[in-house]
């Protein structure tokens, strides 16, 4: 059996000027078009970038109330805004925030990238 290599481009070659959408329903068609119930919580791992991935998935529920949609230009607006959340979420939670991973990033990206 022949090895194979996965590879993965970086977030910044990945559509780093196309829009991203975040919404509840958005969210909710990237898990039923991939397979993954919403209580899969390993396949919603796998699914936004590996271990902890559930948890940047949740950070983006929390983000966009239920009824809104929020639109990010690039992908440095989308990073700054998860993070921004987060950052502020642990403080008010009085524990550090954890830091976006590229891996994770990647991920958010390819599934929220809104075609042109």
């Amino acid at each position: 059996m022949k090895p194979f290599l996965i590879t993965f481009q970086q977030p910044s070659t990945l559509a780093s000027s196309m829009p991203f959408t975040l919404s509840h329903p958005v969210l909710d068609a990237v898990l039923q078009k991939n397979g993954v119930k919403p209580n899969d919580l390993a396949g919603i791992d796998n699914l936004f970038g590996g271990v902890d991935g559930y948890y940047w998935y949740h950070t983006m529920r929390h983000l966009c109330p239920r009824t809104e949609v929020i639109v990010w230009a690039n992908l440095d607006e989308m990073r700054s805004a998860l993070q921004q959340h987060e950052d502020e979420t642990a403080a008010d939670d009085e524990v550090r925030p954890q830091v976006l991973r590229e891996a994770h990033l990647t991920a958010i990206a390819r599934l929220l990238v809104t075609p042109e």
